[in-house]
């Protein structure tokens, strides 16, 4: 794998703890530069006393699409440029389809959704005319394969996957590149109490969702992929000549995706002849663009 030793600049949101922590120090490690977007900068003070101009954190809110101008702003003022978007920041709500609020839903897909979006449209500009960059969208495993209680997080990384896979094909004549990681569970924060929510159990799927509520409550502190070397990889693929579209990030999501991927193919084999009996009979198939 060739690798780019120049130093770049990277936003990364959600960087005060977890993954978005853990890149924050790699990409420090490796001699670039960092503007941490954190909803306190004093949580990234022992990073400044280390790292010292290397590091800059700005007060930051993921879901406020109306900050992202002045964040892209602020790292090319006072880098000279921008080389990596980081759209870390995230949270799950664990709980039934039915039980999951319009608020609960909404609150989702900006974190997930709106307020990444508004950040790499701000960020383009600034990529297009140094010539290149990437973007790095913090997805999951949930966003390639959903189960039972976990319909309005995989709903936002759907949806986020779905965009940036778009985004791709439209950024790469620029020579901006798009990697979609797909962690499966990594040791931070995320499955800790007074992080990961949860709905208000119905009498309907108590039953149905004890093992899902109890499996992602009790994941804390036992969670098998280490942040420190997912960070690592992540930098490591930044700095190389190439990054794949989608990274599976740990053994499980290695395992679960490829069990979704082959279950979606048995699936569209399954039902493969009904399905082409709903086209006009003798129209020539259609040529697409893409």
């Amino acid at each position: 794998m060739t690798t780019h030793t120049a130093s770049q600049t990277w936003i990364i949101t959600g960087a005060s703890k977890g993954l978005g922590r853990a890149l924050a120090e790699a990409a420090l490690a490796a001699g670039d530069r960092v503007v941490a977007a954190v909803r306190n900068p004093d949580s990234m003070a022992a990073l400044r006393t280390t790292f010292g101009d290397h590091i800059t954190s700005l007060q930051f809110d993921a879901r406020d699409t109306t900050q992202a101008g002045d964040l892209v702003q602020v790292a090319v003022e006072h880098y000279g440029r921008l080389d990596v978007v980081v759209n870390n920041a995230g949270r799950a709500i664990v709980g039934a389809a039915e039980e999951v609020t319009d608020r609960q839903l909404r609150d989702l897909m900006d974190l997930h959704l709106f307020g990444p979006a508004a950040l790499v449209r701000a960020a383009l500009p600034a990529m297009r005319a140094q010539g290149g960059g990437t973007i790095v969208q913090m997805s999951s495993q949930g966003g390639r394969a959903s189960f039972p209680g976990v319909s309005a997080y995989s709903a936002s990384k759907f949806a986020l996957e779905g965009w940036s896979e778009a985004l791709a094909g439209e950024v790469a004549p620029f020579g901006i590149r798009v990697m979609l990681v797909e962690p499966s569970r990594f040791r931070t924060a995320f499955n800790a109490a007074d992080v990961l929510d949860f709905t208000d159990v119905s009498p309907t799927y108590r039953e149905v969702l004890t093992a899902v509520r109890a499996d992602m409550s009790g994941a804390d502190g036992i969670q098998e992929g280490d942040p420190a070397r997912a960070a690592e990889i992540i930098v490591s693929l930044v700095h190389s000549e190439e990054v794949p579209l989608r990274l599976p990030l740990g053994a499980e999501a290695v395992t679960r995706l490829t069990a979704a991927y082959q279950r979606g193919l048995d699936g569209v084999s399954q039902w493969a002849e009904l399905a082409r009996s709903a086209d006009f009979t003798g129209v020539a198939t259609s040529v697409r663009p893409i």
